[in-house]
């Protein structure tokens, strides 16, 4: 390949004594990240695969299409809709307008977050790590649109550096970045992230989409019925995610696509996506039968219960590692993101909290699961 060669004849410049040797690690993480490595480890015993983190970061990011470019849709349409002029919109408008409404936050975020990786990799001459391939895209995904980009940099600064590099780096974070992210967004600027005003994209942009009055609201369906309000979207728009919400996390017909990448190519545990939806059903159904009037499913399709459970309470980095450990993590984070909804008033959404606590407990999680097979295994050969 005439790109592999362009690669190997420049690398010497990037090797120790070349001429752009301060810049190794930018080289190397764009080479690693076009093409395969071909080494392998010297000592230890290891096992060797054919595919990286670099490749299994990707087929996330694959994964998570279906649900970006409807996100993208779904803001334009909201935009229209709230403008009453959706009849006499066509479907490219509303796209390219939501395109053009969640692009730069996407490239705010690699921007940033990249930044800050290739800068820590050249001051500690090390590989660039890739996690944050993921994350990048997954921050954007889980905010209003309303959110300035500014704020978006704050938060994707503050978790590549206190949220992972601090920890070691990608493989050796105890919490998830983009669950950080979210956090720090909504303990910092809470106005910025709840609310009615911030659900929809209210500017027009490059002649497209509408300029809503600076007094425009919109709610979200999850934040009626918490304020014990019938939600005004039906159920299809529900499913389909024709709602206000934040930006990826509407859909979750788009939502299981991903799931099914994700489970097809064995990424994701399916353990604990099933184990999520299982605690906050049996969750859901207590409270029900105590008189709440939210059905179990309602949690599921609304809010972001099911792009949690699908793309980040699976996170192989935070989550158990231990396949029983799998079924209790689970568990706990969907009956915890139930709880939260639930007993918080002021807080419908409790799927963020619920997959930090979880990330907090479980390595203890897959403690005591190593700890009961030890002592299973002694007793079955009978050692004291």
């Amino acid at each position: 390949m005439s790109l592999k060669k362009y690669f190997d004849n420049i690398k010497p410049n990037f090797e120790p004594g070349g001429k752009l040797h301060a810049f190794r690690s930018i080289f190397d993480g764009f080479e690693t990240f076009l093409f395969v490595p071909n080494t392998t480890a010297k000592s230890g015993v290891n096992i060797h695969d054919a595919i990286d983190s670099k490749r299994i970061m990707s087929m996330v990011v694959i994964a998570l299409m279906p649900a970006m470019l409807f996100g993208m849709y779904n803001v334009g349409y909201q935009n229209f809709a709230a403008a009453g002029t959706l009849a006499s919109a066509s479907s490219f408008e509303v796209f390219f307008y939501g395109f053009f409404a969640v692009l730069p936050k996407i490239l705010v975020s690699y921007i940033v977050g990249l930044g800050i990786e290739f800068a820590w990799a050249q001051w500690k001459g090390e590989e660039i790590q890739e996690g944050y391939l993921v994350s990048g895209i997954i921050i954007p995904l889980i905010i209003p649109i309303g959110c300035p980009l500014w704020m978006l940099a704050l938060a994707c600064a503050f978790s590549v550096i206190f949220c992972k590099e601090i920890f070691g780096g990608t493989g050796m974070n105890i919490f998830n970045p983009a669950i950080a992210a979210r956090m720090f967004l909504f303990f910092a600027y809470p106005s910025k992230m709840t609310g009615d005003t911030i659900w929809v994209a209210q500017d027009s942009i490059f002649g497209l989409g509408n300029t809503l009055p600076d007094t425009f609201t919109a709610a979200t369906p999850l934040g009626q019925i918490g304020q014990g309000i019938a939600p005004d979207a039906s159920i299809c728009d529900m499913i389909c995610g024709f709602i206000p919400g934040s930006i990826g996390e509407t859909s979750v017909i788009a939502i299981a696509i991903g799931a099914v990448i994700l489970l097809w190519t064995g990424i994701a545990s399916w353990r604990t996506m099933l184990s999520v939806f299982v605690g906050g059903a049996v969750m859901a159904l207590i409270f029900q039968s105590t008189g709440q009037s939210m059905t179990w499913w309602h949690h599921f399709i609304l809010g972001g219960f099911a792009f949690g459970a699908v793309f980040m309470a699976t996170d192989p980095v935070t989550s158990c590692r231990t396949t029983t450990g799998q079924y209790f993590y689970g568990f706990i984070i969907g009956a915890m993101a139930i709880i939260i909804r639930v007993m918080n008033a002021g807080y419908p959404e409790g799927m963020m909290l619920a997959i930090f606590f979880g990330n907090m407990i479980a390595p203890t999680i897959d403690h005591f699961v190593v700890e009961r097979n030890i002592s299973k295994r002694l007793k079955r050969g009978g050692t004291k």
